[in-house]
């Protein structure tokens, strides 16, 4: 089997519209609501055949935000504008832009709603 190891993420949160700002602006595009269920959901809209793993914010009775303990990494060309722009949207930042070697460079950054999260590039 030849495929990606993560299929899908989730980012839980508290507050469904600020973390919808939130990641909208810090990645320059629009969320897509899901279905029509008691749970809200808003994916990160792609292509389904291209690399890397589609995802969603959550919003679950009883599942609050903020318990960390496995982190995703979102690909950006220069994870150094998305970490500008997490400050500039509310988020904070927990380890500025560093070397990960010949893996590239990555920047560890909060949400929000207290979620960690990692941007990762190779420029």
């Amino acid at each position: 089997m030849n495929n990606n190891v993560v299929g899908w993420f989730e980012i839980y949160v508290d507050d469904m519209q600020r973390a919808k700002t939130f990641y909208e602006f810090v990645f320059d595009r629009q969320l897509e609501k899901l279905g029509d269920t008691d749970i809200e959901m808003w994916a990160f809209n792609g292509d389904v055949n291209s690399y890397g793993a589609p995802g969603a914010l959550v919003k679950i009775p009883g599942f609050p935000a903020g318990r960390n303990s496995v982190v995703v990494y979102f690909s950006c060309k220069d994870c150094a504008v998305q970490e500008k722009r997490v400050t500039e949207a509310g988020g904070r930042v927990e380890k500025t832009k560093f070397s990960v070697g010949p893996y590239g460079f990555i920047s560890i950054v909060y949400d929000t709603e207290n979620n960690l999260f990692g941007l990762h590039s190779f420029e």
